[in-house]
């Protein structure tokens, strides 16, 4: 009796921003709607549950909850409303532009909401690199702190890292790039691409919708 060798751990990719972010305007929203709830008067605890119910998980969709998940056999992308998952035989490739996407063989593709482009990082990104090609970061030129060296942080010199710095999420984008390559053809990455639509997102956001509508029009 043979056995199916074990799935491969997930590597997780995430945004630090997005997930402080929906924690703060979590913790602001839920104050301000458990006071509406507790001490307002009239029809205003009705409609402070009403916009907690809608507002709530639209808050958790778009910015606690995006995730990307890649082990050797297949990719799962958690966008807001949708979980996607991708064996990588059926990846055709990754664009990266103002936004990371996915593209299947099938002829769709899907938006990386947890990995977001970041013009900044990259504007970043390319003035360390200019700085590394300006002072010799390779080991050619000795530049402001030698030849291929670079201040620690606490008052040292460290090596500086070779070829051009990259920004975060781009990083990211060439480690999937790159598993792609290697796992494309692989026997246990095979299969067809599932689309799951995230009904515990969806279900309670509609109810503090149809919950708000009518309290707005009852009046």
């Amino acid at each position: 009796m043979t056995t199916a060798p074990p799935e491969s751990r997930d590597r997780i990719y995430r945004s630090p921003m997005a997930l402080i972010g929906g924690f703060l305007l979590l913790v602001i929203i839920g104050w301000l709607g458990i006071d509406a709830v507790v001490s307002g008067t009239g029809r205003t605890p009705w409609l402070a549950l009403a916009a907690l119910i809608l507002v709530v998980p639209l808050v958790i969709a778009f910015t606690l909850r995006p995730a990307v998940f890649a082990n050797d056999d297949r990719l799962r992308v958690r966008n807001p409303f949708r979980v996607i998952v991708v064996p990588w035989g059926e990846v055709e490739m990754f664009r990266s532009g103002y936004s990371n996407e996915v593209f299947v063989k099938s002829g769709g593709k899907y938006q990386l909401w947890a990995i977001p482009v970041s013009l900044r990082g990259r504007k970043k990104a390319a003035r360390q690199s200019a700085r590394q090609a300006a002072g010799g970061g390779s080991g050619r030129g000795l530049g402001l702190f030698g030849g291929g060296m670079q201040p620690d942080g606490f008052g040292g010199r460290t090596p500086a890292p070779e070829g051009p710095t990259r920004a975060e999420t781009d990083k990211i984008m060439d480690d999937l790039r790159e598993t792609l390559e290697a796992r494309g053809a692989a026997k246990t990455s095979q299969g067809e691409v599932a689309v799951r639509w995230a009904y515990e997102i969806v279900g309670p956001a509609v109810a503090g919708t149809v919950l708000l509508a009518i309290l707005v029009a009852v009046g």
